[in-house]
């Protein structure tokens, strides 16, 4: 075999203008052998294949392709057993790809699409969204959508929160309900806690103020299965639509603004386009949709929230992150404090003190005419003396002389 050393001399004298027979007689090659490396030049070296190393699990390679082809679910370790007691002596990575390769592919079966009946059923989460508000420019807030989605026309309701509490929850139900004009007969739920509190024995244990809102409103409410966000796709996905075509490269002046514009564009955009999955327009489908909801009940829900809170020194009650103020005659310090839908009620010893509506936001005060009358009687009392006292006339100096001279005058009497 010719090495390439010797291969580099052959075209090194071919270059020099040696002749064939003079080049093979220089390095005791053959012309044949000159001439052919001469025409082929340099070429790269062909290895030819490479003999199989013989693995330890070669022995049973018959045997785990029948059984893996019989049971494809059957596990390693449960294999490995039965080889070794056939007198296997390797370990588990050899055995596992082995399994690997004869094992068939895992046939993965196309999503079956799950549509509701009309009026069947309604999809309820919340998602976060950072914003910062022109009213106060440089702060980042973290706010919530609380959407709802009907399942069968894709219509869609929301509107944006600074909470995710119960009281918030019960409200947006509300308002959605209003504006939808129906209910649907069920809901499903992500589970967030103000929702579902636990599971016990596979039985969902839901917040009792939903329940009782559901029974208001002759709704079931469902949960959705645990880390299966695919049972809640229809709630899901509109949420990168709102993000994408609706939130990013908007500015907003404060919460309220929006709300206002994001029910113009629900109106205006969400819910008059062609539907890319049911391929309807989501208002016509929705009209027909609408006579097969629940109709409103006739009473107003009122799911009250028990709570305990302490007066401040200016005379306010947190709750919710906001100041609900009450009464100066108020004589405890502690009081009982009851939330519900959309108004907030205060009692001393079970009196009523004061009903406020609910506030939106955080930080905001809630003041009520006439709990501050100490203070409007001290104002009085400050402006009494200035309205009682005597006006005193001005006069000119002149009238002062003519009054000096008069009482000089000859023949008067002091």
């Amino acid at each position: 075999m010719v090495e390439l050393e010797e291969v580099m001399t052959i075209l090194e004298l071919h270059q020099q203008g040696l002749s064939i027979s003079a080049i093979a007689t220089r390095l005791g090659m053959d012309r044949k052998t000159i001439r052919k490396y001469i025409k082929d030049g340099i070429q790269a070296p062909r290895y030819g294949p490479r003999a199989p190393r013989r693995c330890v699990v070669d022995p049973f390679v018959a045997y785990i392709t029948e059984r893996v082809r019989s049971f494809p679910e059957l596990s390693i370790e449960r294999m490995l057993r039965e080889i070794r007691s056939m007198g296997y002596k390797g370990g588990r990575s050899a055995l596992g790809d082995l399994v690997r390769e004869v094992r068939p592919p895992r046939q993965n079966g196309y999503e079956v699409r799950f549509e509701t009946p009309a009026g069947q059923q309604a999809q309820v989460d919340f998602a976060h969204f950072n914003v910062e508000f022109d009213d106060a420019p440089g702060r980042r807030r973290s706010i919530w959508l609380f959407t709802i989605v009907l399942g069968h026309s894709r219509y869609l309701w929301g509107r944006f929160v600074e909470h995710q509490d119960l009281q918030t929850v019960l409200r947006c139900h509300m308002e959605a309900f209003d504006h939808i004009g129906g209910v649907t007969r069920e809901i499903l739920y992500d589970r967030m806690k103000t929702a579902v509190l636990g599971e016990v024995d596979k039985h969902i244990i839901y917040n009792s103020k939903l329940i009782a809102l559901a029974q208001h409103y002759s709704f079931a409410p469902r949960a959705c299965k645990a880390y299966r966000a695919k049972t809640k796709g229809k709630v899901e996905r509109p949420y990168r639509y709102i993000r994408q075509d609706f939130f990013l490269a908007r500015r907003f002046q404060n919460l309220g603004d929006l709300n206002r514009q994001l029910r113009q564009w629900l109106d205006t955009v969400a819910n008059v386009r062609v539907h890319g999955t049911t391929q309807r327009v989501v208002t016509h489908h929705f009209a027909e949709e609408k006579s097969a909801l629940q109709a409103l009940p006739v009473g107003v829900f009122n799911g009250l929230i028990r709570l305990e809170r302490r007066v401040s020194h200016d005379g306010l009650v947190s709750v919710g992150g906001n100041y609900y103020s009450v009464p100066d005659r108020t004589r405890r310090r502690t009081l009982e404090v009851h939330t519900l839908a959309h108004e907030i009620r205060i009692y001393e010893d079970d009196v009523l003190l004061a009903v406020h509506p609910v506030l939106e936001g955080r930080r905001r005060t809630s003041m009520l005419a006439g709990h501050r009358r100490s203070h409007e009687r001290q104002k009085t009392a400050t402006q009494a003396p200035a309205a009682l006292s005597p006006t005193v006339a001005r006069r000119p100096l002149s009238f002062y002389d003519q009054v000096a001279q008069r009482l000089a005058a000859p023949g008067r009497v002091a």
